[in-house]
């Protein structure tokens, strides 16, 4: 069992990303484990101007959220693609953070109304968390033409993806676990 905090990209009207974050945080917890739902939706945050730590009375959105950061073994970014990058939504939801998010891994999922499932924004996401601390595992999990694969209530239609899903949540678990007891030896910093 492992803290996983899901962390949703898309924060327009009409968002087919929530459906697709809905769904892995259902995958998720029949495995057992605790999930944190970070959407920027709800968390409304501003623009950012200063980092967590250079903020001297943060609000109380912002202080739950260093503590889901924190206390995530993993994360899960749900990424929209938008002119062949991540959304600014994701972006700024991540980068309120550093040294919170080292030695634990990521595990990016990606979806597009197109046929690519967005794997240009995942190229773009392994940077950003390589940087943050959390590489990501070697696996990504594309969705293409999301809006066909889930129903209108979020139910999957395409039952392809039950079994492509399996194996890149094991491969997580694998990755969270092996970082878990590194981090328990040790950091390096």
């Amino acid at each position: 069992m492992a803290n996983i905090a899901i962390i949703v990209g898309s924060v327009r009207q009409n968002r087919q990303g929530i459906k697709v974050a809905r769904w892995m945080e259902e995958k998720l917890k029949n495995r057992g484990h605790i999930i944190y739902f970070i959407d920027p939706l709800k968390l409304n945050l501003p623009l950012l101007d200063k980092m967590y730590k250079e903020i001297t009375n943060p609000s109380e959105n912002l202080k739950q959220l260093r503590n889901q950061i924190v206390e995530a073994d993993g994360y899960m970014p749900i990424t929209p693609e938008y002119n062949h990058s991540t959304s600014a939504a994701m972006k700024n939801t991540l980068d309120y953070f550093l040294e919170e998010y080292y030695f634990k891994p990521s595990a990016i999922v990606s979806y597009s109304v197109g046929g690519f499932g967005g794997v240009n924004a995942v190229q773009h996401l392994r940077l950003i968390f390589a940087e943050l601390g959390a590489p990501s595992i070697s696996s990504s999990f594309s969705i293409s033409k999301v809006q066909d694969v889930f129903d209108d209530d979020g139910k999957l239609r395409d039952q392809l993806y039950e079994k492509r899903v399996l194996r890149f949540i094991e491969e997580f678990e694998w990755y969270i676990e092996a970082f878990k007891n590194q981090r328990g030896k040790g950091t390096p910093y």
